[in-house]
């Protein structure tokens, strides 16, 4: 089976970086070792190529690369896939779900400090290995949309409050350190368009004694157009002007999509195609408002999942 990715990705990186150049033209694209061994390969102009070379191609420079403590997405698959991006000569990002599910973010302990100390060595050792082949890590991403939380029980946040989090999150960090990790940090939430979420999560994770704002480099926040009624364009663009405004971060929506396809799902902007044109508009108009955003806090896009 092959796909054609030439259309695609000269229109979303183009549109992410034509006029003002957001910093990071990026795309989740983990999935891409599992699309590859179903014997899907990609194609530019007719011509087969790796996928990370296509997107390189077409304006791509970031890529992002999701890592589980256990399960398809391991370390040993992340490393593998680093490679691949590194050697297509572009920023790599590696998202540490932190959770030994994807969806239940079970811990492994019901010790807080025996999981703050596993936490450090695990992202130390983390850290490490990507490093020893050859592809450092330039962003780290600690935990995947953690509006809630991360390592249930301990780390669940409606159950016992936000100090625990930020507990794990300053353990993570100092881990990274302890590695010698020199690039960004970042911290990413789901509903970027959710101004009371985004505060109430940001307002109290910085805890004297344990994650500081500047141990933080990156906020990044999810902006899907299906989950909810609320994630309208507007909605966003308030949001993160106040989450510029009030944290005065580098922001980056770290994952969005738009669909060619979609029967039966109400989409929170019906003006706007189901088609790959209306996937340029909407990237579009999430670029606008990132550029809108004061002081260049707006950073760039990561795209979900193109693969």
């Amino acid at each position: 089976m092959m796909r054609t990715l030439v259309a695609y990705f000269s229109l979303l990186f183009l549109c992410i970086s034509s006029s003002y150049a957001l910093k990071y033209h990026a795309a989740d694209i983990s999935s891409l070792l599992v699309v590859e061994s179903q014997g899907v390969s990609f194609s530019d102009n007719g011509k087969v190529a790796p996928f990370e070379d296509i997107m390189k191609a077409h304006g791509g420079n970031t890529v992002r690369i999701r890592v589980w403590t256990a399960g398809q997405y391991n370390t040993t698959y992340g490393l593998k896939l680093a490679k691949r991006v590194k050697a297509a000569g572009m920023t790599l990002i590696v998202d540490l779900h932190l959770s030994d599910t994807c969806s239940g973010r079970s811990g492994s302990s019901s010790n807080s400090f025996q999981l703050a100390d596993d936490i450090v060595r695990y992202t130390m050792q983390i850290v490490q290995q990507f490093a020893a082949q050859g592809t450092p890590i330039d962003i780290l991403q600690i935990g995947n949309e953690i509006n809630n939380g991360i390592l249930w029980p301990v780390g669940e946040i409606s159950v016992n409050g936000i100090n625990p989090v930020s507990q794990l999150l300053n353990s993570a960090v100092n881990g990274a350190k302890a590695a010698g990790f020199s690039g960004k940090t970042l911290l990413h939430l789901a509903n970027g368009w959710d101004w009371s979420g985004l505060d109430s999560f940001f307002g109290g994770v910085f805890i004297p004694g344990a994650l500081s704002a500047s141990e933080i480099d990156l906020i990044g926040v999810s902006f899907y157009p299906f989950y909810d009624a609320g994630a309208t364009l507007s909605a966003l663009e308030s949001s993160l002007t106040n989450l510029a405004n009030t944290f005065k971060k580098p922001i980056v929506v770290a994952e969005t999509d738009w669909p060619v396809s979609c029967p039966g799902v109400t989409l929170t902007e019906p003006s706007i195609p189901v088609s790959a044109a209306g996937q340029t508009t909407w990237i579009m108009d999430i670029k606008n408002i990132l550029v809108g955003l004061p002081n260049g806090l707006g950073q760039g896009i990561f795209y979900w999942e193109p693969g």
